[in-house]
């Protein structure tokens, strides 16, 4: 195919993969390059510690996949690919053997608050009770407003302000350090906005679409969208980096899912100032050091409720945090970070060989930091876990360095492709009306970087394709993304 191809997409992370998968439902024989020797950026799984230990390289756990309008369309069960969900979606340890956990209902997850019951009510239940509402919102360009429902009225009330400011509703520790667990998933401190609209979001998301796994690992997503444009003709190439626009083949179209960094260096001096100076203004947020374990056992949470969630919110009281994400922000190293786990075996008990169990960890460091924070990781989950290091039978760490060594659009270890600022989510990565295209004929963005922002849903690709098929193809309706689904018997699996 390469010469030979209608669109250019470079980067097979989930965002350049939807945009494949929608430019092939379109018609378009499409050719992916990819730099790494597998496909899937971030959504990919290996067995980075023992053999028989699949682990998920960077997302794990995936409520925007099911939320979002691209994976509703494209249909992943229909594909082969399964969710599972945990019993408990997410769980916030405290000291003492205490913790909170969070299940599909919110009557229930309220019901477990105490004095803060109502306010729980309060503040998520109309959320919930929205639906698809919300996510759809979120999920969108950004350029029109949505259509009204009281989901996200409530959100609009609430969303841009700060998550300290949320927090003051509830009385309790246990209450407030659950909203700053899952608050912190912004990866900003806590008194910025808008970390109480990232909390309200995927707290919302567990009662709706909840917060499951891949049954396999992570990549078995990635697999079928690869299957699917390869059903279409497409190619997906790897193993070859993209440094300069010059170096890929004539195509009508090219699509980038790369930081607005990488794309910098492709154009060369191709772009015009202003444009070149926007993306050099962009900002890139906080890295991660990311830690994944083999394990003799499961986890031996104090508390037994978190031994059945997916998710784990681990850095005690709200206050607690707090000062760990603005230690982040001026560039230091917290002792006690906030660390974010992930148990897949809860779910999916085939992640490991019998009885043993993998565990995912990450916590925030500064940009570009080298420092192995493995010991403080496990320090923070022996701290409601004792016992687990005596279960660890392997470990592999990758430093906020490494993250970016290993896929260049976390420029400094942000796995998010920029900070989540208001600015940054109002005017990503530029302020430009339709920030897919750039000024560049025939060239779109279609990274993270891009509206709506981080996380396994697509649609960034989705949305960036869909503008290139207007601009240079006239194609004005969305494909339908049934025309790339398996025959029944021929199935479809991705491998991890």
């Amino acid at each position: 195919m390469p010469g030979d191809a209608d669109a250019i997409v470079v980067g097979s992370g989930p965002n350049g993969l939807a945009a494949a998968v929608t430019l092939a439902a379109a018609g378009l024989r499409v050719h992916v390059i990819e730099g790494a020797a597998s496909p899937g950026g971030g959504c990919r799984t290996e067995e980075l510690t023992l053999p028989g230990f699949r682990h998920d390289v960077c997302s794990a756990a995936h409520p925007l996949a099911l939320a979002s309008p691209f994976f509703r369309r494209f249909d992943p069960a229909a594909r082969g690919v399964a969710f599972a969900h945990p019993e408990v979606v997410y769980a916030h340890p405290l000291d003492g053997g205490r913790a909170v956990i969070v299940t599909r209902s919110v009557a229930e997850t309220a019901a477990r608050l105490g004095r803060d019951a109502a306010a729980y009510r309060r503040l998520m239940g109309p959320l919930a009770d929205g639906g698809n509402a919300l996510a759809d919102a979120v999920l969108s360009s950004m350029r029109r407003p949505p259509s009204y429902s009281g989901a996200l009225a409530h959100y609009a009330r609430l969303g841009l302000r700060s998550a300290a400011a949320v927090a003051r509703r509830f009385a309790t520790a246990e209450a407030r350090g659950l909203f700053a667990g899952v608050a912190t998933h912004a990866m900003l401190p806590l008194t910025a906005s808008p970390t109480a609209g990232v909390g309200l979001l995927l707290g919302s998301l567990a009662h709706t679409a909840g917060w499951p796994v891949v049954v396999g690992g992570s990549a078995r997503l990635t697999g079928a969208m690869t299957e699917a444009v390869a059903a279409a003709g497409g190619q997906v190439e790897t193993g070859r980096w993209v440094r300069s626009l010059a170096e890929l083949p004539p195509a009508a179209v090219t699509l980038l899912d790369v930081a607005p960094r990488a794309f910098l260096t492709m154009a060369g001096g191709r772009l015009p100032s202003r444009y070149r100076d926007a993306l050099a203004r962009f900002r890139y947020g906080a890295g991660v050091c990311k830690a994944d374990f083999a394990l003799s056992g499961p986890v031996p949470w104090r508390n037994e409720a978190a031994r059945r969630a997916g998710t784990l919110h681990l850095g005690g009281t709200f206050e607690e945090i707090a000062a760990g994400e603005a230690a982040v922000a001026r560039g230091e190293h917290p002792e006690s970070p906030y660390v974010l786990v992930v148990q897949a075996c809860v779910a999916d008990p085939a992640r490991a060989p019998r009885g043993q169990h993998t565990l995912w960890a990450y916590c925030h460091v500064p940009a570009g930091s080298t420092v192995d924070m493995t010991a403080r990781i496990e320090a923070q989950i022996e701290r409601f876990a004792p016992g687990f290091t005596d279960l660890v039978l392997a470990r592999h760490t990758r430093t906020a360095a490494q993250e970016e060594a290993m896929n260049p659009n976390y420029v400094g270890g942000d796995i998010a492709c920029g900070t989540q600022s208001v600015r940054q989510v109002l005017a990503r990565p530029v302020a430009r009306w339709n920030p897919y295209r750039t000024p560049l004929r025939g060239v779109y963005l279609c990274s993270a970087a891009t509206p709506p922002g981080p996380a396994v849903h697509g649609r960034c690709g989705e949305l960036a394709a869909l503008t290139a098929l207007r601009d240079v193809f006239g194609v004005g309706e969305q494909p339908d993304l049934g025309v790339l689904r398996p025959s029944p018997v021929a199935g479809a699996r991705g491998s991890p």
